[in-house]
């Protein structure tokens, strides 16, 4: 097919929608008409030929109870789909009334083979007929579609140009629709560079045979159909028989129905099975493909989407089995699922998963993302132990900064990510990153938000500059350990001063929590909330279910939730006696304490505590050792110049000191000890320490930590290990200072410039 008949056919059929649908539809809805009329019309016209044999052979596996007919019907048909109604389109141009063409209009939709019936259900293409009958506009759409002018059939177009047709006719509906289009479509730019970057490498060890191709964010199908071109035509220029099978999965349901009616529409019904989806089919929980391993994998996943739905499906962050997304590596079990308000990084652990480590090219896979999955996620959270899983496996090879604004729907940076487990020698442990950002070519008209696109010189520009794999300014080749480090946790020992006040005891009457509403009810109830609950426990339930309703202060921040009571748990809490009891009791203890020590101020936590350990055991009081930290918090406070906290005294010889890791030398009741130390919460920090640090953690600690925080330490069990890449640092180019000869003569100019508007001014005046 010749580039003029193409566009014929495209824009008469465009022409359709603006003839047909105008004031019936939102242009947004056009395709939804459009598309699947453009599938049925070109079924129809390819079923033409087999018509009589299908019917015949329908008849007979009817007569014989025949119930699995699929195989004989396709067959019958020399398709991979079939109709069994006794109409074509043909048939349907004349009818006497909307409600007979309605009726035999569904009944002739009705006999389309089960894979095509679930195109036009996830479609939704039923939905629509109602709105074109009572607008008398049904006919006229299969009118429009069986015009002489355009032929559909295989003598007009061969499943290769319908094809295309197809893929053009899906763009400028997509393009039309700029709000959603980067939503399944990826700009053909942006996917030849993908394709090059998976394939160019190993263009050499291409072999004939049957390669898989896999997009488990498949959308439309464009990214396989591109990756499966570039792969088919590479092979033949080497003399290779290459065939690919198609394998893709995709969670919107009209999207999906594109993806597969473009397989079926080219003559792959083998592909065309291999393309799963619908509402229910998320990649993240309800894998299509949970055994199989893929050759070649492609994919554009969503980016700032929310999987909170599919995490709740997975049994949640503690109950997720998915051998896809908790691996072990290392001896160690790594956790790889994100933050639920963000799950693009899953889909690149999904790729990862399955690799073909046992042929010769193994896998190669290129992934779009936006900036985040570059640094987002803490040390041992899902994004960074996704980075960290297949840096550390070597499974990176590049990344690739695109140009700003390349995608439909947004402006924000993106990257392709490029993994594969078959690094040539000259990149084992090596990473290549590559600033793309300032090669592209603007377009003459924005398409949403994208205004510039990649050209074929930028396409060849970026698939060298990976190729060559050489340091230049837009090149930089790391070793995999620069992008990780190790995240410390540092300690420094609490030091207190204790005092048993009787404003700081009073405070444990409360230690329950929610002192504010216990303080309140204290005061209307009184002690009997702890010696007689009983007694009140009818006027208190009563008095928390009236709480908050009479505040009508909406400037206050709980405002709202007070209105509607207090919470159910909080609720619970306070009407169980347990608690206020064991308040009570603190406060009983507490001031025991205070007669036997007095109200002294104690400067050393350690002798106070001894202390009231020997006036608890001299009183008898048995307290559990919670309720005893509860009192000794209570009446306690940070003071710099205290001395440390201890928390453990090892036994002389057992322990070595090690100030390092937080083991310190001591003189325990007049005696040398090894011990520990309280580490206080308020002072904790953390240090990001290079994997590529000289001398490692200690090292640096010793070097950036200790000599401003002598007694500080690591908490080693803490420790985790993070990876980042920051695209930032690596390309940043500052701007280069002006010159003082520069600075000198904007000054002078500008005095210059002064003077004569001065000399301007006096001028005026005395003329």
């Amino acid at each position: 097919m010749d580039q003029i008949t193409h566009n014929k056919i495209v824009s008469f059929i465009w022409g359709i929608a603006d003839d047909v649908l105008r004031d019936l539809f939102k242009r947004g809805k056009y395709p939804d008409v459009i598309l699947p009329m453009c599938v049925i019309r070109r079924m129809d016209a390819v079923l033409e030929d087999t018509k009589k044999q299908v019917l015949e052979t329908k008849q007979m596996l009817d007569a014989a109870g025949i119930t699995e007919q699929r195989a004989a019907l396709c067959n019958a048909a020399g398709q991979a789909f079939y109709n069994t109604s006794k109409f074509t389109l043909r048939d349907l141009k004349s009818r006497g009334t909307q409600q007979q063409l309605l009726a035999d209009f569904e009944d002739y939709l009705n006999g389309f083979s089960a894979n095509v019936q679930d195109i036009l259900e996830n479609f939704k293409f039923r939905n629509q007929l109602p709105t074109l009958s009572r607008s008398d506009s049904l006919g006229t759409l299969i009118a429009k579609f069986l015009d002489p002018e355009i032929d559909l059939s295989p003598k007009g177009l061969d499943n290769h140009a319908m094809g295309t047709v197809f893929e053009e006719l899906v763009r400028k509906f997509n393009e039309e629709n700029n709000e959603e289009a980067g939503e399944h479509w990826t700009p053909r730019d942006a996917v030849r560079l993908m394709a090059n970057l998976v394939f160019l490498p190993i263009e050499d060890q291409l072999k004939s045979g049957t390669y898989l191709l896999y997009d488990c964010a498949c959308g439309t199908g464009g990214m396989l159909t591109v990756a499966e071109e570039t792969l088919v035509s590479m092979g033949t220029r080497r003399g290779q028989q290459v065939k690919a099978l198609l394998y893709g999965q995709e969670i919107s349901p009209e999207t999906y129905a594109v993806c597969k009616a473009d397989m079926l529409l080219k003559g792959e019904g083998e592909n065309a099975d291999h393309i799963v989806g619908g509402a229910e089919w998320s990649t993240l929980s309800h894998d299509a493909f949970p055994a199989q391993e893929f050759d070649f994998m492609l994919a554009n996943p969503p980016y700032g989407k929310s999987w909170k739905k599919d995490l709740e499906a997975m049994g949640g962050k503690d109950g997720m089995r998915d051998p896809r997304f908790k691996v072990m590596h290392r001896d160690e079990e790594l956790s790889l699922v994100t933050r639920s308000s963000d799950g693009q990084m899953l889909f690149l652990a999904n790729m990862a998963s399955k690799m073909n480590d046992k042929s010769a090219l193994g896998s190669r896979i290129a992934e779009v993302h936006n900036g985040s999955s570059l640094f987002t996620g803490d040390a041992g959270q899902g994004e960074s132990n996704i980075r960290r899983w297949i840096f550390e496996n070597d499974w990176v090879e590049t990344i690739v900064a695109l140009p700003l604004n390349l995608f439909y729907n947004t402006g924000i940076a993106t990257y392709v990510w490029v993994l594969t487990n078959r690094k040539p020698a000259h990149r084992k442990g090596k990473v290549q990153l590559i600033d793309a950002s300032q090669w592209f070519k603007p377009l003459r008209k924005n398409l949403g938000k994208k205004n510039c696109e990649l050209s074929s010189e930028d396409i060849d520009r970026i698939n060298r500059t990976f190729l060559e794999f050489k340091e230049t300014q837009e090149s930089k080749i790391f070793p995999n350990q620069a992008f990780g480090y190790w995240k410390v946790t540092v300690e420094r020992p609490l030091r207190l001063h204790s005092r048993l006040t009787l404003k700081a005891i009073e405070t444990l009457r409360f230690a329950s929590g929610d002192e504010d509403i216990r303080a309140a009810l204290y005061d209307e109830f009184g002690d009997a909330l702890a010696t007689d609950f009983a007694k009140v426990s009818t006027a208190l339930e009563q008095r928390l279910a009236e709480w908050g309703k009479d505040d009508d202060d909406s400037d206050d921040e709980d405002g709202a939730g007070a209105k509607k009571g207090l919470p159910e748990k909080k609720r619970k809490k306070l009407l169980d006696p347990k608690t206020w009891a064991r308040d009570a009791r603190l406060v009983e203890v507490a001031t025991a304490l205070r007669t036997a020590l007095g109200d002294g101020l104690f400067e050393d936590h350690n002798v106070f505590r001894a202390r009231v350990d020997a006036a608890l055991d001299k009183a008898k009081l048995k307290v559990p050792a919670a309720e005893q930290k509860l009192i000794l918090r209570a009446v306690s406070w940070r003071e710099d110049t205290a001395p440390p906290v201890i928390a453990k005294v090892h036994k002389p010889g057992k322990v070595k000191a090690d100030p390092l890791r937080g083991l310190f030398e001591a003189i325990v009741d007049g005696k040398g000890a090894v011990v520990e130390y309280e580490p206080d919460s308020d002072l904790r920090d953390t240090e990001q320490v290079p994997l590529l640090e000289d001398g490692g953690i200690e090292a640096f600690i010793r070097r950036e930590v200790l000599p401003y925080t002598p007694d500080a330490w690591i908490k080693e069990d803490a420790t985790k290990i993070g990876y980042e890449v920051s695209f930032t640092r690596h390309f940043y180019k500052p701007q280069p200072l002006r010159t003082l000869e520069e600075i000198s003569a904007d000054i002078v100019a500008i005095e210059r410039e002064a003077e004569g508007l001065l000399a301007g001014i006096v001028g005026g005046k005395h003329s």
